[in-house]
């Protein structure tokens, strides 16, 4: 049986060049998976699986029938392609929503922020009252170094409730 797993091929005194390629295919395997737990006023929250394990929270907009910058895009799987966005920079976008564009992953704090997008905290608390996502810009640019070398993953999006 083939090892695909870097640290495996490095431990076996793999060559350079097959633990670059079994880098590249590993990283592309990378699963992200959203588990959506609580809605209210504040926002739709959630927890970011990365490769199985807990990564951060997430808030999003509430659900509104998929409404454009106003909600949070339904339940199901997605393909998330590597953006360069003029107001978040490089980040990543959710693909192919129904009726939908522009759906990007960045940091952000309250729900004003998310404007239909994902926002990415260490972990959920308040903010002026609110409940928010909090150590926002160090969770998402954790997140960006996660995925260094990637250019698209699946994301998959299930309700907890």
């Amino acid at each position: 049986m083939y090892a695909t797993d870097p640290l495996k091929l490095y431990q076996l005194g793999a060559p350079l060049h097959e633990l670059l390629a079994a880098e590249k295919h590993w990283r592309a395997l990378m699963q992200v998976r959203l588990i959506r737990y609580d809605e209210d006023q504040d926002g739709t929250f959630g927890v970011l699986l990365v490769d199985g394990r807990p990564f951060c929270s997430v808030l999003e907009p509430m659900d509104k029938g998929n409404a454009v910058n106003i909600s949070c895009i339904p339940a199901g799987e997605y393909v998330c392609g590597i953006v360069d966005s003029p107001r978040f920079g490089r980040t990543f976008e959710v693909k192919d929503v129904p009726g939908r564009s522009h759906i990007l992953f960045h940091a952000g704090n309250v729900v004003e922020d998310t404007h239909g997008c994902l926002l990415l905290g260490e972990y959920e608390g308040k903010l002026h009252g609110d409940r928010a996502v909090l150590n926002s810009g160090n969770t998402f640019r954790r997140f960006l170094a996660a995925c260094v070398g990637l250019t698209e993953y699946r994301l998959e999006i299930l309700e907890a409730v």
